[in-house]
Order: C-alpha cells, then sequence, then structure tokens
C-alpha cells in the first residue's frame, strides 16, 4: 500500500514527523520549521514538522508515477475563450481600469490511482529543474502539492524581505519583446508598492531589473525587489501586503482581481498562490509564486495543473495564447512520461 505520510521537500530540505497544521499566519512567527501552501483564492495552510534534516531529491523510481495521457488533460478556458478574455483585458486597459491583468486555465486530468506528488517532484526534478522545487503532502488536511517554480514570491532573512517578479517569457532571448519589458517594469513598480505597506520607509529597492534568466524550453525576465520590515511587522502584515504576488494578478491589483474573478471559470488554488517553507527558529524563509505547480484533488478524482500570461494593451490574443501553452508543455510532457520517453530531449 502506498504511504502517504505527511512530507515536505524543499530542494535539499526534507521534513517529516507532522506536529500540528494551522491556518493562522501569526504561527509561523513563533517557532518550529513550516511548509506553507498559500491559495490564491486566500486560503492558507501552514504545518510544523518535527525533524527536518538535508538530502538530495531521490532519482525517479521506474513505475512510482503514474500519469495521464497526453491527451487526457481538459483546460477551464479553451483557446476560443482564452483568446475572448485577451480581448475583454484590452478593452477594459482601453477605458483605464487597468494596466495589465494576468489571464489563466486550469488543465485537468484524470488522477491515476496511487498518484504521490513527492514521486512526480523526483521526475520534474530530472525533467524541468527549478530554484524553488518541491513537494507538499497533506493527505489529511487536503494539500498535495508538486511544484517547479521558477518564481521567488517572499524570501526573509531576520528582518530583510525580498521577492523576485518574473514577467517576460519567450523561447529564447531574442523572442522577448518591448511589451515584456514594460510588463516587468510595471509589476516591479506594484511589488515595491507592496512591500512598502509593510517595510520602513525608504528600504524599498530595486537591486535588479529585467535580469534575463533561462529556464528548461524558455528564457524569463526577472526583477529583484528588496526592503527592510518595519518594526513590529511579521508574517500577518507581510502576507496582508504581499499576498496574492503582483506577477500573477496584475495592476492595480484590486481592479486585476476583480476582472480575473469575472474571467475566469475555475479556482486557481495552489497554482499562483504561495509555496515553501519557513524557519522561525532561525528567522528565515523561502516562498514561491505557485507556477508550474501541480496539484491532487483527491474528491474530484483529478490531477490539476495551471498556465497563464501577463495581458497589456500590446497583447496579441493568440500569441497570449501559445504562451500559455509554452509554459505548460515541458511540464504536461514529464508528468505524463512523455519527457522519459523522448529520452529527454524534449524542448
Amino acid at each position: 500500500m502506498l504511504d502517504l505520510a505527511p512530507l515536505a521537500r524543499f530542494g535539499d530540505r526534507v521534513a517529516t514527523g507532522l506536529l500540528d497544521v494551522t491556518s493562522d499566519p501569526a504561527a509561523l512567527d513563533s517557532a518550529g520549521f513550516w511548509a506553507v501552501a498559500a491559495d490564491f483564492e486566500g486560503g492558507l495552510t501552514c504545518a510544523r514538522f518535527a525533524d527536518v534534516r538535508h538530502e538530495p531529491v531521490p532519482a525517479p523510481v521506474p513505475g512510482a508515477w503514474r500519469g495521464p495521457g497526453t491527451g487526457d488533460w481538459t483546460s477551464s478556458l479553451d483557446r476560443a475563450a482564452y483568446m475572448e478574455g485577451v480581448r475583454r483585458i484590452r478593452a477594459h486597459i482601453a477605458t483605464g481600469e487597468v494596466y495589465q491583468a494576468n489571464l489563466c486555465r486550469v488543465l485537468s486530468a484524470p488522477l491515476t490511482p496511487g498518484a504521490d506528488v513527492d514521486a512526480l517532484t523526483a521526475l520534474l526534478a530530472r525533467g524541468n529543474p527549478a530554484p524553488y522545487a518541491g513537494t507538499i503532502r497533506l493527505p489529511g488536511h487536503g494539500v498535495e502539492i508538486a511544484t517547479a517554480s521558477p518564481e521567488l514570491f517572499l524570501r526573509r532573512a531576520g528582518r530583510v524581505v525580498e521577492s523576485g517578479p518574473i514577467k517576460g517569457t519567450g523561447r529564447t532571448e531574442d523572442d522577448l519583446l518591448a511589451k515584456d519589458y514594460a510588463e516587468n517594469v510595471m509589476i516591479v513598480d506594484l511589488v515595491r508598492n507592496d512591500l512598502g505597506r509593510v517595510c520602513a520607509t525608504g528600504s524599498v529597492t530595486v537591486p535588479d531589473l529585467c535580469a534575463v534568466e533561462k529556464h528548461p524550453g524558455l528564457v524569463h525576465l526577472v526583477s529583484t525587489v528588496r526592503g527592510e520590515l518595519r518594526e513590529g511587522a511579521g508574517w500577518t502584515e507581510l502576507l496582508d501586503a504581499a499576498f496574492p504576488p503582483g506577477s500573477v494578478t496584475g495592476a492595480p491589483k484590486s481592479s486585476a482581481l476583480r476582472i480575473i474573478d469575472a474571467l475566469e471559470t475555475a479556482p486557481r488554488g495552489p497554482y499562483c498562490g504561495g509555496i515553501g517553507w519557513v524557519d522561525a527558529d532561525r528567522g528565515t524563509a523561502e516562498l514561491a509564486v505557485g507556477i508550474r505547480t501541480f496539484w491532487i484533488d483527491r474528491a474530484e478524482g483529478a490531477l490539476r495543473f495551471g498556465t497563464g500570461a501577463g495581458i497589456t494593451w500590446g497583447s496579441d490574443p493568440e500569441g497570449e495564447w501559445r504562451e500559455t501553452e509554452l509554459k505548460a508543455a515541458r511540464l504536461l510532457a514529464v508528468a505524463s512520461g512523455a519527457y522519459e520517453a523522448s529520452g529527454g530531449t524534449l524542448t
């Protein structure tokens, strides 16, 4: 019988021995090592573990993960609906309601009996390595996530907090457009404002703007925003100020969230939320934006995955649809076994 004991894995850090679970963010300022999963819609699960050790992600075990077929995925928005959504966002931009909004879709496939997200994480580590990859497996609490996120949401070292928003995606650096750079700068300004709500006056800076990062199969524009938390501010205040991540909402955030709610037909869940760990004893933490993320919905018997794109006035509906396809293709191939079948040559 498959062992689905509670577990969290982030890079080479593995946590076992579940102690307690809470939805109160203030617990993250108390003591212990916590795995954190925040849904885009606002649900928060914080799980404290007794034992934390360092070990490499295990090599995939043949047959340990049985994913859906490549043709088994369905989308909450099909091509026509997604492209219409892009046009509607551009109409909102034309009237000045919003400058940019992220439009996402959720892909679903039948769940294979015995599926274990940590076995999927082992495959992703080989087929789509990512700086913020990990597992949160809490089947008794409805949280089973395997992420290959490339994007930093919040990192803490004492009072210093840092975010690494991604905006701008292409197959190569030559594919990046003026629209991508403008979009990145726009979201950096939003993240600066978010952190400014909870950081000491004058402490928020942008050490890196629009750096090109290479990831499997694509490139991103990535910036860094850094600040120092004001006295008395903890995780409750930080999450209130920064969540949901600006790079997957839009600007202004409040307007973008209203548009997202009107256009998207499925909840994002862990996708576009926050996934990672907090070491309250050491005052350190690393939460990723929940992109390039799979999660299990056992109630519906489904494996889910999200993909999306940032829409600006310069967006082309067909081009934005292709961007969502590009972001999903490699990871869906890994989850289905097509990447291994190709000998690891998928691009």
